[in-house]
């Protein structure tokens, strides 16, 4: 099976990147988890060894290691689908594969036609005075990335990372989150099946391995979780100057214009929300619309979630919430907003959902600015209507908080979809409808200041996860000598000359 300290595991406790929302336990060691610090350590200087021994994976390689895992996809599909619908205690089979699967394959495939072009190195101007001196860039390989995956979408955001890593030529050590344990030991099973342990491994335990993990010397280290979380795997990387991507959160808003076909908003606000249940990074966590059409969006949201979820109470297209914990949470948020003076629209019979763990989207039109609901990433089909009375007042209430991952705009005003766009930060943004921009290999996906730093997807992900070493080419027939000392009034002459021409 490859890895052999893959194979003991931990109780179900919180991993690193669980946004706290694993089910009570009591952290154990990482030696009682079943993975020593030692373990770790010897783990990582195999692959280490095995680096130096093939510093520069040739493009043959490359994708013959991304065809492997198209064909662990492939080959595996119906393992993933029964651990993640296990895990989710019932999560649509059509959602996994939309929103996994498909992504995942086009992630690996589009790697596959591109990483020739990605590999070569790239020319660099170099300017008059140093004629006829070259410049290029050439993509470099790092080493050892690590990936500390969550538990929301365990499948692509565990495999997305590693083939930007394999495809750069590294090699790719993954712990993935405790709280979705049947889904780990699927992508355990399969990794250790389609590749060696000093190519890609997999390492599962609680929240100390994820701990022990976190602070390893890797060559980059990428975790997808809390903006919480993400500051102790900074900190912790810091310690080895490991860089890091982090892929956050936060409160992605949506907001609809004065000029926005109303209907065709809601319809895609709705799918976006409910989308895994609302436990989507990028969902939109909160919408902004003007006073005047408010009631109109409510009765918006009611007939597109009628049309997406028929008989919501009992379909299995619509998602479990992933722990009682976690159910918990939420409806503490809908509790303390109706206690606040929020009025509170369900769609769909929370009682009778409550037994199978799921809730329905529930709006709650113009919470307290202060309350919970409005301060923390929702992370659930719980969707806050937030009345505006300006455009202006809609781009200061996002810029109030902190940067987002998405930002949702709908309308038809190209004046004020640009004030959006330019007046604002977050790390991606679609416009006139949800989601879409995190699905594109061509457009980098992560966030900024609070949401996140660095990006990944795509040619943005293997040179995030190359070194882009430069290289100056200097020609046998360069006089250099010229502006070397001793100085002089020839000297002089050649730095006004340069002066006038950079």
């Amino acid at each position: 099976m490859g890895l052999g300290i893959a194979r003991l595991h931990a109780p179900r406790v919180r991993l690193l990147g669980d946004l706290d929302l694993a089910d009570d336990a009591t952290p154990r060691s990482v030696e009682e988890s079943g993975v020593s610090a030692a373990a770790l350590s010897a783990l990582l200087d195999r692959q280490q060894r095995a680096f130096l021994a093939e510093p520069f994976a040739s493009l043959q390689t490359r994708k013959e290691r991304l065809k492997r895992v198209v064909s662990m996809l492939e080959t595996h599909e119906d393992d993933f689908l029964e651990a993640v619908n296990a895990d989710f205690g019932g999560r649509s089979k059509h959602e996994t594969i939309l929103a996994e699967i498909l992504m995942t394959l086009s992630a690996a495939r589009d790697a596959l036609k591109h990483v020739s072009a990605w590999m070569r190195p790239r020319r660099a101007p170099a300017p008059l005075y140093l004629a006829p001196a070259k410049a290029r860039i050439a993509p470099q390989p790092l080493g050892v990335v690590g990936v500390i995956s969550p538990w929301n979408y365990p499948l692509l955001l565990t495999l997305s990372p590693m083939i930007a890593a394999i495809a750069a030529g590294n090699r790719v050590m993954i712990k993935p989150s405790e709280l979705t344990a049947q889904t780990s030991e699927a992508l355990d099973r399969a990794i250790a099946s389609a590749f060696g342990e000093t190519e890609c491994a997999v390492v599962t335990g609680g929240v100390d391995v994820g701990k022990a993990f976190s602070q390893l010397p890797f060559d980059h280290l990428i975790f997808t979780g809390s903006t919480k979380i993400g500051v102790d795997i900074a900190r912790a990387a810091a310690e080895n100057l490991t860089p890091v991507t982090l892929e956050l959160g936060g409160k992605s808003p949506a907001i609809i214009d004065e000029t926005a076909d109303i209907q065709a908003a809601a319809r895609s606000i709705a799918y976006g929300k409910l989308l895994n249940a609302g436990q989507t990074c990028v969902a939109p966590d909160y919408v902004l619309a003007p006073s005047s059409k408010i009631d109109v969006i409510i009765q918006a949201m009611k007939s597109s979630v009628a049309k997406l979820y028929p008989r919501v109470e009992k379909t299995r297209d619509y998602s479990a919430i992933i722990s009682e914990r976690h159910y918990a949470r939420l409806e503490r948020l809908v509790d303390e907003a109706r206690q606040r003076g929020a009025d509170i629209v369900p769609v769909g019979d929370a009682a009778q959902m409550k037994a199978r763990k799921k809730l329905p989207l529930t709006l709650v039109i113009n919470p307290p600015k202060d309350c919970t609901l409005m301060q923390e990433e929702i992370f659930g089909p719980i969707l806050p209507i937030i009345p505006i009375s300006s455009r202006d007042d809609a781009i200061a209430t996002v810029n109030a908080k902190p940067r987002p991952l998405a930002l949702y705009w709908f309308g038809r005003d190209r004046a004020a979809r640009e004030a959006v766009l330019t007046q604002t930060h977050s790390g991606g943004v679609t416009i006139n409808d949800t989601l879409r921009h995190a699905a594109l290999e061509s457009l980098p996906f992560g966030g900024v200041g609070a949401s996140g730093m660095g990006a990944y997807h795509g040619k943005t992900g293997f040179d995030r996860l190359s070194h882009l070493k430069p290289i100056y080419y200097q020609s046998r027939f360069a006089n250099q000598s010229a502006i070397h000392p001793p100085y002089s009034r020839h000297t002089d002459k050649i730095l006004k000359f340069i002066r006038k021409i950079i």
